[in-house]
């Protein structure tokens, strides 16, 4: 069941046996309270990647020619989970063909680009932010992506026939982001009803532990079970945790 940020706090201070209040801001206790809830909130939203924060991205290009590979990375997003651009256009149609673009470790793009000899035709140089020359292809859609300061979204290719830089409107991305937090009493935090009562066993246990001074050996107790839970259910579609076969036959 979904709760404001007052109906959380009205809870837990009913726990901590202290004064009523109808509003976050009555008491010095309930102030604090509510700071405790959106603390426990924010570090939830951190260690998980829910499923009800991912979100179509849009991109921008990075603002000068002089790097026609770079794409900036909105400021909201956790993580980049999926990149495609435009490779090709049938002509004389609105017809486009959209192709998942592959990350590499920063290490592992700088292998690829460094093996492209300057005297090939269709490559040049770009400098990175950083001043590290990439060479780049100018005649084809990007095939790899990578970052190297988690800011920019740095691509090994684009095609001069068709435009000067990376165009954000040729671009799909799909990102988790993080939340605004709203700090009023009616203000209900963006997470799935199941998850509201880990994050007010968490937010419990921290508050005993900080006004008290001691430690609610039951609320810590929820907050682990919760938490456990949590870590294995994220989404309410049946989102697993997908891991490598390695050729194994799964068992009939």
């Amino acid at each position: 069941m979904k709760m404001s940020l007052l109906e959380m706090v009205q809870d837990i201070l009913n726990d901590m046996d202290s004064d009523e209040v109808n509003s976050i801001d009555d008491t010095m206790e309930s102030v604090q309270v509510a700071q405790v809830i959106k603390s426990c909130y924010m570090e939830m939203m951190s260690n998980r990647e829910w499923h009800h924060l991912k979100r179509l991205t849009p991109l921008s290009h990075s603002g000068t020619p002089d790097r026609p590979t770079h794409l900036l990375l909105p400021e909201n997003i956790k993580e980049l989970t999926y990149f495609a651009y435009e490779s090709t256009r049938r002509e004389g149609t609105d017809e486009y063909d959209m192709r998942e673009v592959r990350y590499c470790y920063p290490d592992e793009f700088l292998r690829k680009v460094s093996s492209r000899g300057l005297d090939t035709q269709n490559v040049r140089t770009v400098t990175d932010f950083g001043g590290t020359k990439l060479v780049i292809r100018t005649n084809a859609a990007p095939t790899y992506w990578t970052s190297f300061d988690d800011k920019y979204l740095v691509c090994d290719s684009f095609d001069s026939n068709m435009d000067d830089a990376l165009q954000a409107s040729k671009s799909q991305a799909m990102s988790v982001v993080m939340p605004k937090w709203v700090h009023l009493d009616d203000a209900i935090p963006d997470l799935p009803g199941e998850a509201f009562a880990a994050l007010l066993a968490e937010a419990k246990s921290t508050a005993f532990f900080n006004q008290k001074q001691m430690v609610n050996e039951k609320a810590e107790s929820k907050a682990q079970r919760q938490q456990r839970w949590l870590s294995r259910k994220n989404g309410r579609t049946g989102h697993k945790i997908r891991y490598p076969n390695y050729g194994r036959r799964s068992s009939k």
